[in-house]
Order: structure tokens, then C-alpha cells, then sequence
């Protein structure tokens, strides 16, 4: 028996009784329904919304970038279906925009925005810096060509928010290992320092003895986000600040970074870390005062 049905099919082809729907299924949106007995994935939103729309619709946005692998996506979001219109529900987002016969794929046999659409409208469709940390995930999970995301832009110039997308496009790093540390490269780049590697390894003679978030090993200096998880589990701290003293021994300067922390204050300690190391760096007048907004 499918998992996830239409009610009125159900009924009628006799998988289930209008009392068996209410008894035995949970209700995910208007005449769909998923069975009890498990958690409910978000495949089973995807293949709920996909129905809701008369199997006419595509995933698309942050639930296409999941079900093609992307890491750090919350079940509970919205469902994005491109291609159909519809009434307004609640945890469905239903987009009119038109979608060319090779921009669509099939996953596990839903029909989903292949990987260079689905970038497109990651970069479009959020905030400017969830929209890096989605855009970052996917290309983590696997690469994608972002100069056929380029191109699809220039195909559709008057796209909504395509031009934070084309600002976003050079700045994807799959290197990036959670949203927080795209958040901290955005910031980064927002205050004139330059690029920094992600992932670096530090090596004792051929051994991988480390693998910094991101930094920049000409200098020697590299940038830490320190997570939650770490403070407040021991073990992990204890580790930490012993794997601290061995980067330093090693000549780095490791800026760890709080969640709680305001980023003018990590900002400071990344500058002055730099100029020690003899960066030269020469912030524009602009560039200060998102510094100091930072604040």
C-alpha cells in the first residue's frame, strides 16, 4: 500500500475508507495523506505536495537541492512545486515560474529542477546569505557547472532576484561544512578580506594532522567556527584547545568563533591577526560601514 495517497483515489480504487483515512493516515495537505506509523521524511512532504498539485507541479528551491543530496535541510520546511498555480496552504509554496523541458530531472521518480536549475533559484528565492549557505550545501553534495547557472541567467536577465544570484555565484565554495561557516566566508567578503581556502589541511611531514574550516595558509592564519556542541560536551572541548595548542606550536593563528559572538568583534581579531602576518589590507569606505553595522 502506498504511503503517501490522494483521499479521493484511495477511496475510490478502495485502498482505504473515509474512516480508515481518518483513523489510519495524518492528513499533509488539502486531500493528501500519509500513513501513520513512522516518521514522516521529507520525501513523503515532496511526494504530498507533488499530488497536491495533480502530479503537474516540480519540485523545486531547498526540498529539489534534499532530494538531490544536499546536506542541513530542515523536514519541516516549506515545500517548493514550480510550474502550476494554485490555492495558498500551509507548508506548500507553489511558484508560477516556467521551467524548460531540460531543466527538469527525475529523483527516485518525482520530477525535481535538476541541479543547475535548482541553483538558479536558490540563488534567487532566498536571503542573501541562506541563500549562499543552499548554494554551498549543494555543491558540497556534488558539483554543479556554475557556469551553466551563469548562463541560465543571462538567458533570463528579468528573473526575479537574479542579481544577488549572479553576485552569489562566484563565492559558492563546497568546502563550506555547515551554513555558519558559509555565513562567516559572506562576512568575510562583505569586510574586503580576501578569499579564504576552506577545508585546508595541515600536514606533519605527509600525516594529515588537521583540517581548518577556512583560512589563508600563505599567512598561516585560518578561521574556526566553534559550535555549541563543542562547549558543552567535555571530551570534545578538551580536545579542542589541545588541537588549538598544536596548530599554534605549528605556527597558526586560529580565530575561534562563538555563535553568540557579533561578527565586528571576530572581524577585529581576523584583521589584526592578518596584519600581523604582514596582509595588506585596505577595507573601502563602504566596506567600514558594514563593518561598523556589523557592530
Amino acid at each position: 500500500m502506498n504511503r503517501v495517497v490522494l483521499g479521493g483515489e484511495a477511496v475510490q480504487a478502495g485502498v482505504a475508507t473515509r474512516h480508515e483515512l481518518a483513523r489510519d493516515y495524518t492528513k499533509l495537505y488539502r486531500g493528501v495523506f500519509v500513513r501513520k506509523g513512522g516518521e514522516i521524511t521529507l520525501r513523503d512532504r515532496a511526494i504530498g505536495a507533488w499530488l497536491a498539485t495533480g502530479r503537474r507541479g516540480v519540485i523545486s528551491g531547498v526540498t529539489a537541492a534534499a532530494l538531490h543530496g544536499a546536506p542541513w535541510v530542515d523536514s519541516t520546511l516549506p515545500v517548493e512545486v514550480t510550474g502550476v498555480k494554485g490555492r495558498p496552504q500551509e507548508g506548500l509554496t507553489l511558484r508560477t515560474e516556467l521551467l524548460a523541458p531540460d531543466e527538469v530531472t527525475r529523483v527516485g521518480g518525482l520530477p525535481v529542477t535538476t541541479r543547475v536549475r535548482t541553483a538558479f533559484d536558490l540563488g534567487r528565492h532566498l536571503d542573501r546569505a541562506d541563500a549562499l549557505a543552499r548554494l554551498d550545501a549543494l555543491m558540497w553534495n556534488q558539483r554543479f557547472d556554475i557556469a551553466e547557472v551563469a548562463a541560465l541567467a543571462e538567458q533570463r536577465p528579468r528573473a526575479r532576484g537574479v542579481i544577488q544570484l549572479r553576485e552569489l555565484l562566484p563565492l559558492i565554495d563546497g568546502g563550506a561544512a555547515s551554513p555558519r561557516e558559509s555565513a562567516l566566508r559572506l562576512h568575510l567578503h562583505d569586510n574586503g578580506f580576501p578569499r579564504p581556502e576552506t577545508q585546508i589541511p595541515v600536514v606533519d611531514g605527509s600525516r594529515p594532522v588537521a583540517f581548518l574550516d577556512l583560512g589563508w595558509p600563505e599567512y598561516g592564519v585560518a578561521v574556526e567556527y566553534d559550535g555549541d556542541h563543542h562547549r558543552k560536551d567535555r571530551s570534545q572541548y578538551v580536545k579542542d584547545i589541545g588541537r588549538l595548542r598544536m596548530l599554534e606550536q605549528m605556527g597558526w593563528i586560529v580565530i575561534r568563533v562563538i555563535a553568540e559572538e557579533r561578527p565586528a568583534v571576530w572581524l577585529d581579531r581576523v584583521e589584526a591577526a592578518l596584519r600581523s602576518r604582514g596582509c595588506a589590507l585596505d577595507p573601502s569606505d563602504s566596506q567600514r560601514v558594514v563593518r561598523n553595522l556589523a557592530a
